[in-house]
């Protein structure tokens, strides 16, 4: 195989976005060979700028089984992205699928089940984790430069949506449609990243949600997470679509220091020995351990960090680069937002791994009250989202 063909599986606002960028060549060694999507109308939209090279369908299944494609992108609503990626990989096709993994843990296992029996590549789109500064934070705490760690705090708000946002889809900000709000949105990429850069999951979870606070929505749009992990540290999450202005900031404490990472930036808070050791051998009542103070050097990446993704999809499609995001490690995202939502709807503090039965009880006790809404579906600009800007 000399190239990757693509097919792309709705085209909404992701999925338009991920087309317009194979259709353009920014990704070497693949090229868009086919769309589907059950509303003709956005294959309509789409042509003028596509042409007549790309193959056009309504059907899943039918594009699958064509032949015109060796992977496919999932790109549609939440609850659709284990059945449809698990289809794919059954019809011998490579997929890699949009966050989230999927809405609640069994659908995400069995998924994960049939893509563990397969030889196609499987991946999922978190693309921050191509972000140069998200790969140094790893590699420090991994390389034990601020230590055991202490305390994980994050406040992300930078995800400001509008009313007109959640009404743009009928399924969007629906128990039913979406499954979930800011959780299972826009913070699949931090939720993803929290686990992935401190090397471990929270054991523990007590959290407040607040649903449709901020918008005429039924799901959350504004959370705050108490996280226990199994060394002892702890944690608070938080976030929202209804501040503005925004703050995107991450300190993660360690028994050797500290570091800060907030609009690109990462400070590095050195001491010069292990907290843990100071605190029993310190004299004065009153006294600290010096502490260093650098900002952390970070290379830029090329292009932007979806672009990335696809780019290391389509070289280990070919053979040339190892898979960086395996897509079986998505499961682990949603199980932290599973637990997050489960424990404000039980009022208490839940452990990892989730009750998977009483989740989905749960989950469903939503879904069957929940209210779709009625309208058309339209197309959002995603030029000013976090996750698509370049490094």
């Amino acid at each position: 195989m000399e190239e990757v063909r693509f097919g792309i599986v709705g085209v909404g606002n992701i999925g338009s976005m991920h087309a317009r960028s194979l259709a353009g060549g920014l990704v070497k060694g693949a090229r868009l060979a086919a769309i589907c999507d059950i509303n003709p109308e956005k294959l309509e939209r789409m042509k003028p700028e596509l042409g007549e090279t790309v193959a056009y369908f309504t059907d899943a299944e039918t594009m699958f089984a064509s032949g015109t494609v060796d992977a496919v992108i999932i790109a549609v609503p939440h609850y659709s992205h284990p059945p449809l990626s698990i289809s794919a990989l059954r019809h011998g096709l490579h997929v890699v699928c949009e966050k989230p993994a999927g809405v609640y843990t069994k659908q995400v296992r069995e998924m994960n089940e049939v893509a563990a029996k397969s030889d196609r590549v499987f991946s999922l789109m978190f693309n921050q984790r191509t972000n140069p500064c998200h790969i140094k934070l790893r590699e420090m705490i991994a390389a034990g430069e601020i230590g055991e760690i202490k305390r994980f705090n994050w406040l992300i708000t930078t995800w400001y949506r509008t009313q007109s946002y959640y009404d743009s889809g009928n399924w969007r900000a629906t128990w039913t449609g979406e499954g979930g709000g800011v959780l299972f949105n826009q913070c699949p990429h931090q939720i993803d990243l929290m686990q992935w850069i401190l090397g471990m999951m929270p054991s523990a979870v007590h959290s407040f949600c607040h649903f449709g606070k901020w918008h005429d929505i039924e799901v959350e749009d504004d959370v705050t997470a108490y996280l226990e992990f199994p060394n002892g540290a702890t944690g608070c999450f938080i976030t929202s679509t209804g501040d503005t202005p925004g703050t995107n900031r991450l300190e993660i404490l360690g028994t050797k220091g500290k570091l800060v990472y907030e609009k690109g930036v990462i400070t590095h808070y050195r001491i010069d020995c292990d907290e843990r050791e100071f605190v029993l051998t310190a004299k004065g009542g009153f006294d600290q351990p010096a502490v260093t103070e650098t900002v952390v050097p970070v290379t830029p990446a090329e292009g932007t960090e979806h672009n990335r993704v696809l780019q290391n999809v389509t070289d280990a499609i070919l053979g040339k680069a190892p898979l960086y995001v395996d897509g079986k490690e998505g499961i682990r995202g949603v199980e932290i937002a599973d637990a997050i939502l489960l424990s404000t709807w039980l009022d208490r503090k839940v452990t990892l791994p989730v009750d998977e039965d009483l989740y989905l009880t749960e989950l469903n006790k939503r879904r069957a009250v929940s209210r779709r809404k009625e309208g058309a579906e339209t197309v959002t600009d995603l030029g000013g989202s976090f996750g698509e800007r370049k490094a």
